[in-house]
């Protein structure tokens, strides 16, 4: 691949990942935090300018360089995710899902959360 082909997928993985984060903020169930971080991971090879932007942004600024430093979380945002989390286990029980896949779910929720809670604070 050439770096203007591999320049073109960071850019546009990081564009769709903005749009996504951008929907994320106005639906609760999907997160807005996680896929900035991305874009700004993709915009490191597809757009400087637009990641500075990002790094540079009031509200997205700060936790990007937190996870970048540390991998740190905001306690906030560890309290949002886990709580979604936990509410998307709800239908589940309700529409009685065979034992296999409840089993599984939980699981992955458990793993998932987990992971956020052994994350350090912002």
């Amino acid at each position: 691949m050439t770096d203007r082909i591999v320049k073109l997928i960071h850019l546009t993985l990081g564009t769709i990942c903005v749009i996504l984060g951008f929907i994320g903020a106005f639906l609760p169930v999907m997160p807005t935090t996680i896929f900035v971080i991305l874009a700004a991971f993709f915009f490191t090879k597809g757009s400087p300018r637009l990641r500075s932007y990002l790094l540079e942004h009031r509200i997205f600024g700060p936790n990007i360089r937190a996870w970048e430093e540390t991998g740190a979380i905001p306690r906030r945002i560890k309290v949002v995710s886990i709580s979604m989390m936990l509410l998307s286990f709800v239908p589940t029980l309700l529409l009685r899902v065979p034992p296999l896949y409840l089993g599984l779910q939980a699981v992955l929720i458990g793993v998932g959360a987990a992971y956020i809670l052994t994350r350090p604070d912002a």
